[in-house]
């Protein structure tokens, strides 16, 4: 149901429910921003019917648009599901997770990539390419394996010099890989680096986000706890395939390590503003309290090591409804080359130079 809203937002606040320009929550998952012609451009999963014992995965990819950042206009489903055919990637119930679409210049089409968790446990790719950002999308590959990889979640970057493309993604559940993409960006040459090799979860680093500033390249990922918060972890690197240098948990003020109860899909720079830095994450969970979230990580590395067989605990409780997901938005402030995310409970961009 759509709701009126006349109330414009003035200010961005982190953790609350936030609604588009109809009074509808916004449905942008797992989320990234583009800016084109002075507007910005929000997409992601849209989990609007992902309602415990629907079995919706998802409803397509959603967009909104804006001008400032506050105030978001539902642009419709820019990827939408496919009902009809149960072996499409596209269909409700297969599990689509955080798209990243990047512009190719060069042939001035648009290539969105979609992580597509199989019921087998392999993790591919499909890639879809359209001629305007708003789509329509036409799907160009299916099951990609980058590398013969599983790959779990990942994000694109493209190098502002040269167009050269690559993607960072969780080989999944052993360590992060750098892949340069082909050409017209729809798949992997064969060239690749691996990165933060860790035994096990929560350890293993995924929701990889990649940004660039003043030369130097970083990445921002996540622990792997599901849909639990978990410890943060910033990395910085002089190239793209690194080396990389761990700097530590990005989100220092929260003494819980659980990063705001939230994890970052994306980091992405104002072009208006000398040097704004802003974090996008969800809050996949905000109805579950602190102090049983904040068992996951304990509770994963007993799983994966084979000594939670058969134990139950708190978290067996949580009921996961990604339609009431909330979103954390913050800006980025460095000391040193050390990029930190302080908490704000509202903050503007005019506040920002």
């Amino acid at each position: 149901m759509t709701r009126a809203s006349n109330a414009l937002h003035t200010a961005i606040r982190p953790g609350q429910v936030w609604r588009d320009t109809n009074g509808n929550r916004i449905q942008a998952h797992g989320g990234s921003i583009l800016h084109h012609d002075g507007t910005f451009y929000w997409y992601g999963e849209n989990k609007e019917r992902s309602t415990p014992g629907s079995g919706v995965w998802h409803w397509g990819i959603r967009c909104y648009s804006s001008t400032d950042l506050y105030n978001w206009t539902d642009e419709g489903l820019i990827i939408p599901p496919d009902e009809d055919d149960p072996t499409s990637p596209l269909h409700p119930a297969q599990m689509v997770d955080r798209p990243h679409i990047i512009h190719d210049a060069r042939s001035g089409r648009y290539v969105c990539w979609l992580k597509v968790m199989g019921a087998d446990g392999v993790q591919t790719a499909t890639i879809l390419v359209a001629d305007r950002l708003l789509g329509p999308y036409e799907i160009v590959r299916t099951g990609l394996r980058p590398l013969g990889m599983s790959a779990g979640d990942f994000d694109l970057a493209v190098a502002p010099d040269d167009g050269k493309a690559y993607t960072y993604f969780e080989r999944v559940h052993s360590e992060l890989i750098c892949a340069d993409l082909t050409d017209d960006y729809t798949g992997v040459t064969g060239y690749y680096s691996t990165h933060f090799p860790r035994r096990q979860p929560p350890e293993v680093r995924e929701a990889p986000s990649y940004f660039s500033r003043h030369g130097l390249h970083y990445l921002i990922t996540s622990g792997t706890t599901a849909y639990f918060p978990n410890q943060s972890e910033a990395a910085v690197a002089q190239t793209y395939h690194g080396p990389w240098t761990v700097l530590g948990d990005p989100h220092p003020a929260d003494p819980t390590g659980m990063s705001f109860r939230s994890q970052v899909s994306s980091v992405f720079r104002h072009p208006g503003k000398k040097d704004l830095y802003i974090a996008l994450a969800d809050r996949w969970l905000p109805d579950v309290p602190a102090e049983v979230a904040q068992q996951a990580p304990g509770h994963f590395r007993r799983l994966f090591s084979g000594e939670a067989t058969g134990l139950r605990t708190p978290l067996d409780a949580v009921v996961v409804d990604t339609s009431r997901a909330d979103y954390v938005w913050l800006p980025l402030r460095f000391q040193g080359d050390m990029p930190i995310l302080d908490w704000r409970d509202e903050w503007r961009i005019e506040d920002f130079q």
